[in-house]
């Protein structure tokens, strides 16, 4: 991106804001251009009305949005954080937003790909586009859309309930359980309605192939906590004994010891200790779970806290530079990242600037391998955060720089919601003291 276009336009903006931001003639941002969507509407306040934050963050979430992302799974992430930052200052253009979001949803769903964020969850979209978006959904694609499901019943339960509750039946036929989703259906029915009390035996009977589902196995978990009270106790031991079951037969991770305990906790309370102890009694596999979640907790230990933050403090006033250019590259831009907001944040701004290079250099570098690292768009919000914590202009020019058109728009979003957040920061020297 040429994020020195105009240097003029970008200067004319800054003295919008008041005088806040310092030496804007050397800025090199770039010139805002209108937003794809919702380019034209008009915002809740006059932009007269705007305070200086709010303008700044309409105008990066523009020039944000305007950004290609060739991935539909980058363009949904941004159009998510987009929708929210804006919400609440021009809800036209957060319309136009969250209708261009949902489209992309529903695309990657009946592609069979699950999305990275639901802006169908966050129960902004209105219910026409809700019933329309459950409508067109194949039931084969409940899983991958079980958040969407989730946002549809809970926000729009009149438009959307029956139609949500057909394709989880269809669903179920095949096996296909989308646990959540069910819970939400569940409780927009009632919970002791006749469906949910038959469609939580159904679930429990339809469990996946436990070789492949260990993720799913704190949602049936939850599932089982909620339904478990509210059907007879005959029925709650049986889809008890089948949960355990399932669980003993998954890879021994945390997630299926918290899994086991939540269901164990479950069938204690519906049962009673004397009812739970003659459930395991009659099954030796769910007791073995049982017994194995009870022997992981006691030998687990605790573990370490993050304290990247902490060090960069306790380390300020000595350049970790060398040290930091040999950690992975995820692990230097975050150090990085919190070693310039140390630094800066202590007045520091020639070191923080060296911090912050190294922080963004670093994230290019992650992201261009974000195949092989999971956190990448984690460590662009985290280093943008950072950045936009010491000075948000300069934070908005690095994230403009970075290689990718989608991690720039990411980064310049985080900068965005410290704004939204806390104001605009500067980076200013500090006054010598005086003897």
């Amino acid at each position: 991106m040429a994020f020195l276009r105009d240097q003029a336009l970008w200067g004319l903006f800054l003295v919008s804001l008041g005088g806040i931001a310092q030496d804007s003639s050397s800025s090199g941002l770039s010139p805002i251009p209108s937003a794809r969507p919702g380019a034209q509407t008009a915002t809740t306040s006059s932009s007269h009305s705007l305070a200086p934050e709010q303008k700044l963050v309409l105008d990066t979430v523009r020039m944000a949005v305007d950004l290609p992302a060739p991935n539909p799974q980058d363009r949904l992430r941004i159009l998510a954080s987009a929708a929210d930052l804006v919400s609440t200052v021009d809800r036209n253009m957060a319309r136009d937003l969250w209708r261009e979001g949902v489209r992309i949803e529903s695309e990657l769903i009946r592609a069979g790909q699950k999305p990275v964020v639901s802006m169908m969850s966050k129960g902004q979209a209105d219910c026409a586009a809700a019933e329309a978006f459950v409508e067109n959904l194949p039931p084969d694609a409940v899983i991958e859309a079980e958040q969407s499901l989730i946002g549809a019943v809970t926000s729009c339960p009149k438009q959307t309930l029956d139609t949500v509750s057909r394709k989880l039946d269809a669903a179920l036929e095949k096996n296909l359980v989308a646990p959540r989703a069910l819970m939400a259906a569940m409780e927009a029915q009632g919970t002791k309605a006749p469906w949910s009390q038959s469609h939580f035996e159904s679930a429990i009977k339809s469990l996946p192939d436990p070789k492949a589902n260990t993720v799913e196995a704190l949602d049936f978990a939850a599932l089982y906590s909620r339904m478990a009270g509210e059907v007879d106790k005959a029925r709650a031991e049986k889809a008890g004994i089948q949960l355990l079951s399932w669980l003993g037969k998954l890879d021994n991770t945390p997630e299926r010891s918290r899994a086991i305990n939540i269901a164990t906790q479950a069938m204690q309370q519906a049962l009673g200790q004397e009812g739970y102890r003659h459930a395991l009694q009659s099954d030796v596999s769910a007791n073995a779970a049982a017994q194995s979640a009870v022997n992981s907790r006691s030998s687990r230990s605790s573990p370490a806290p993050a304290t990247s933050v902490l060090n960069a403090i306790r380390e300020n006033g000595s350049d970790q530079s060398e040290r930091l250019r040999d950690l992975p590259p995820s692990q230097r831009a975050r150090e990085a990242a919190a070693h310039g907001f140390a630094a800066g944040t202590s007045g520091d701004k020639g070191q923080a600037d060296k911090y912050f290079d190294m922080a963004f250099a670093a994230a290019d570098d992650v992201w261009g391998t974000r195949d092989h690292d999971a956190n990448a768009v984690a460590v662009v919000e985290e280093v943008g955060e950072a950045a936009a914590q010491v000075d948000s202009l300069n934070a908005l020019e690095r994230a403009q720089k970075l290689r990718d058109s989608s991690a720039q728009a990411i980064a310049m979003l985080a900068v965005a919601r410290v704004v939204a957040g806390k104001g605009l920061a500067t980076q200013t020297t500090p006054s010598p003291r005086r003897r």
